[in-house]
């Protein structure tokens, strides 16, 4: 009975063993599953960086010389007729699809002349020792197809046809129909290599140009966070001096006035933190009808007097927004700059176009231009911006004195068919 007890626990071990296994095996299908899926998720959210690996190289192609190991061993077995003559066309040959294999994934060196050159040499050698030996060594015309593929990847249709029709030719003078067995392999040979290394060039120029897109668009972003923030704190706190100096004037004579103006630098001030978090967010549309309201009370403060006439259709969202900048920044400069007792913002419209003028009768002397280079910051951004949108922006003096700020854009606020050419005659007022 001992051998029955021998059995039974050998039995139960094994059924302990196979337990253990299937609960390796549900566990390590749980973790593979959990893991592919929290790959997928972080891959999703853009937490992984993409990894093609090392882009292809020469390496590649080095493996398949194994090909010409049967006319290697043919020379060694003494097979091999004139085994020196052959054996120093395997060393030609194989020295040139090392030199083609490596020029081939670089395409300044692809293109060259003497890797052109050294791909007819192989040719001439493959030729000559296909037709010298034949058999194992015909096998050569698919390597030699393989390197044209890779090489001559734009003009695939005439060289691939032209070095089939060469392997079939020469199989066939030396080996009669089999031949053409030989000429069909060189041909799908060359057509795969190309395929593969073209597309594999392709899927990475993709991806190198998405990389791009992307690094552009955040710095488009980057440019117009800055832009809409250097615009709004300078026209905002242009206003709470200006109105910070109106409240000092009137503290001492007419407290009344002088607290009017402070509740306007508060309303001032929570504006322009609402108006910097919908900057921040990239939601922010200005209105027309708001500026100039803003633009009348700052130029009251500062003892400009504002004359404000407008007329012509209803504009576009986008259009009322970009011609409210432009009153926001020519008021700002009007304001810190001019010295002028009167300021005109007329805004004219016709079913096309809608022309805004903001001028002054102050100094009208322009300041220096902004350093080159540096864009989005005061009038040079709204040319800018007015350039991109179809319409032009002119700043400069007065012919009768003062300074004139003159905007045309399209009224739906979209760029037309043949753009308008943005100007801006004379450097604006620094900001």
């Amino acid at each position: 009975m001992s051998w029955m007890r021998k059995v039974s626990r050998g039995w139960d071990a094994w059924r302990s063993a196979a337990r253990e296994g299937r609960e390796l095996q549900r566990c390590y299908q749980a973790d593979k599953t959990r893991l592919k899926a929290e790959y997928r998720a972080a891959r999703k959210a853009g937490k992984l960086p993409e990894n093609p690996g090392p882009p292809p190289s020469g390496f590649t192609l080095l493996p398949w010389l194994l090909m010409g190991m049967g006319a290697f061993s043919n020379i060694f077995q003494g097979k091999t007729p004139n085994p020196w003559i052959g054996g120093l066309g395997l060393f030609t040959f194989n020295s040139l699809y090392i030199y083609v294999a490596f020029r081939a994934f670089s395409k300044e060196a692809r293109e060259a002349r003497s890797t052109r050159v050294a791909l007819g040499l192989m040719a001439v050698v493959t030729c000559g020792l296909a037709i010298g030996y034949g058999g194992t060594w015909l096998l050569f015309f698919p390597l030699l197809g393989l390197a044209t593929g890779a090489v001559l990847r734009g003009h695939l249709r005439a060289y691939g046809t032209a070095v089939a029709v060469l392997a079939g030719v020469v199989s066939c003078f030396r080996d009669g129909w089999n031949g053409v067995n030989i000429g069909y392999a060189t041909w799908i040979s060359t057509m795969v290599t190309a395929a593969i290394l073209s597309l594999s060039e392709a899927v990475r120029d993709l991806r190198a140009a998405r990389e791009e897109l992307a690094r552009r668009a955040v710095e488009e972003e980057r440019l117009r966070f800055s832009r809409d923030l250097h615009d709004l704190l300078g026209h905002t706190l242009s206003v709470i001096v200006v109105k910070s100096e109106a409240a000092r004037r009137l503290a001492s004579r007419d407290l009344d006035a002088a607290l009017a103006q402070v509740t306007d630098i508060e309303s001032v001030g929570r504006q322009a933190l609402t108006e910097i978090r919908e900057a921040v967010t990239g939601y922010r549309q200005g209105s027309l009808a708001t500026e100039l309201d803003r633009a009348r009370s700052a130029l009251t403060a500062a003892g400009i007097e504002p004359r404000v006439r407008r007329s012509g259709p209803p504009l576009a969202p986008q259009a009322e927004a970009l011609l409210g900048w432009v009153v926001r920044e020519a008021v700002t400069n009007a304001v810190r700059h001019s010295g002028a007792g009167h300021c005109r913002i007329t805004i004219e419209g016709t079913p096309e176009r809608v022309l805004l003028t903001v001028d002054d009768d102050g100094a009208g002397a322009p300041a220096q231009p902004a350093p080159e280079g540096v864009g989005g910051t005061g009038l040079q951004g709204l040319t800018e911006r007015l350039a991109a949108a179809g319409g032009s922006l002119r700043a400069g003096p007065s012919p009768r004195g003062g300074f004139t700020v003159t905007a045309e854009l399209p009224v739906d606020g979209e760029r037309p068919a043949e753009p308008v050419e943005a100007s801006l005659s004379t450097a604006p007022r620094a900001t």
